[in-house]
């Protein structure tokens, strides 16, 4: 399992009729959601609505809206995202190789210029939900974002065709950049309940995983193409041109805005009012979980993965970036199943079935022997698999949070999950690389294999897993109606008929 989950980057107006009530208990203050029956049903009988959430009450009696493919606002998201994607992706390639051959970076600032990216979320990233709560319009937000980053990475190739680029301005960059891009994740995952009606929203995510995955398998190729023919610091200007192409997109949405932002009680507070719903909700607590659970021990793996491949399994190096594209190829395929298995079964099905194959792969190399063919071929199909799985399961969870999270606490709840899931990934590499010097690398990838199996526990002991409805015994011609359906009651009134 090379990738981990990925939050889709994706307010909802006040006529959404998903849009559910927030309110606070009377004596403890903590946030209750006033939902509509399919989001808490409690009875013995089935409830559709919640065994398919693809058919919710909102959407009796409502015109089918046209397909996704033929709404002009989405595909300007879609294609926004596409191309800021495929952008970032050349830019993973091209600043360090310009820190290395340009610069002649030390391994401890290489550490830092990775750990730039990431630092952000880790610093605010929770408060960035809480920002995104507080706006009427998250599109604004989203563009200077946008624009934020391209004058960032533009800045690359001007310092260096001046003489003046250094390794800490790439670090400043990284970290500009990072930190558009916590914010704009924070307003962007509302934003998409602006644009996509209730009924699509599955479809939607499953586009924007496409997006991700058509990234990773061309970003890599474009960035080695444009590094070969302009040199690594030119090469990061085509980050900056992708930018500033998604603002321009963002720009053309003509979809009016009408969100009700949250009141605000203090940053602090705003906070921990996400963390508090995440974690009490019962159905986000268990995405939660499974996504923490996942990302930890797929980054554990991910951590020896390429030692295991090349020093005990033996594969050729020059074979391995192939494996490794073919998980961005079957995340397509999930994506394109997931858009329509979704419209027939609803998400909660497909998040129930995709987490039992998550460990499919990673027990599959950690057991697997025999000849070099046998071994590619294996690891071609699970790879493959995987990377659909992956997708399925992101998007589902994407489309569920957004479904069960009142409007007024969607930015914080999805801050506070993208802050879990990605922030345990660093705990996971660490975690796999210290314990592999201890029992070696392939008892730690079937630890990992196991590890990745308990997500299903999260999600199997949720309320997304459909209750059956419990048997009603009715009342047949000729007795008494009223009498007790339980066992013993029948065979004591057969008992005093037979006296």
């Amino acid at each position: 399992m090379k990738r981990s989950l990925h939050n889709s980057r994706p307010s909802r107006s006040d006529s959404d009729p998903n849009r559910t009530a927030h309110a606070r208990h009377p004596e403890t203050g903590a946030p209750t959601h006033d939902r509509t029956p399919e989001r808490h049903h409690t009875s013995d009988q089935p409830n559709p609505d919640v065994d398919n959430p693809a058919q919710t009450p909102s959407d009796e009696g409502a015109a089918d809206p046209p397909p996704l493919r033929k709404q002009r606002d989405y595909r300007l998201l879609w294609t926004a995202r596409t191309i800021s994607v495929t952008g970032s992706e050349v830019s993973k390639l091209a600043i360090p190789l310009t820190a290395v051959t340009l610069l002649a970076a030390s391994p401890s600032q290489m550490g830092l210029l990775t750990a730039a990216a990431s630092i952000p979320a880790l610093l605010f990233g929770l408060q960035s939900g809480a920002i995104a709560d507080r706006l009427t319009r998250h599109r604004p937000l989203m563009i200077a974002c946008e624009l934020v980053s391209c004058v960032a990475a533009a800045t690359v190739p001007v310092a260096w065709l001046l003489g003046l680029l250094t390794v800490p301005w790439l670090i400043a960059v990284a970290l500009v950049i990072g930190s558009a891009g916590v914010l704009f994740r924070a307003a962007n995952f509302p934003h998409v309940a602006a644009v996509v009606a209730p009924s699509q929203r599955t479809e939607a995510m499953a586009g924007f995983h496409a997006s991700y995955s058509v990234a990773s398998v061309s970003g890599p190729s474009l960035a080695g193409l444009l590094v070969q023919l302009l040199t690594a610091p030119l090469a990061v200007l085509a980050e900056a041109l992708s930018f500033l192409a998604s603002a321009l997109l963002l720009r053309a949405i003509r979809t009016p805005e009408k969100n009700e932002p949250a009141a605000s009680r203090g940053m602090w507070r705003d906070v921990v009012e996400g963390l508090r719903t995440s974690v009490t909700h019962p159905v986000l607590r268990a995405l939660l979980g499974a996504g923490v659970t996942i990302n930890f021990f797929a980054m554990a793996y991910t951590a020896v993965y390429m030692l295991y491949m090349v020093n005990t399994l033996n594969i050729p190096k020059a074979l391995i970036g192939g494996l490794i594209a073919l998980s961005g190829i079957g995340g397509l395929l999930g994506a394109w199943a997931t858009a329509r298995l979704s419209k027939r079964y609803g998400e909660n099905r497909i998040l129930l079935v995709s987490v039992l194959f998550f460990p499919i792969e990673i027990l599959a190399v950690g057991l697997l022997t025999g000849p070099l063919w046998w071994k590619l071929s294996l690891l071609a199909l699970t790879g493959t698999i995987t990377g659909g799985i992956v997708v399925a399961f992101a998007t589902c969870m994407g489309a569920i949070t957004l479904r069960e999270t009142s409007a007024e606490l969607r930015g914080r709840v999805n801050a506070t999950m993208t802050f879990a899931v990605q922030g345990v990934l660093a705990l996971g590499g660490i975690a796999g690389g210290v314990l592999a010097e201890f029992v070696g690398l392939r008892p730690v990838i079937l630890i990992c294999a196991a590890g990745i199996a308990l997500s299903t526990i999260w999600i199997w002991t949720s309320p997304l897993r459909p209750h059956r409805p419990r048997r009603v015994l009715t009342a047949t011609p000729g007795t008494n109606p009223s009498a007790p359906h339980d066992m013993a009651s029948w065979i004591a009134t057969k008992r005093r008929s037979i006296l």
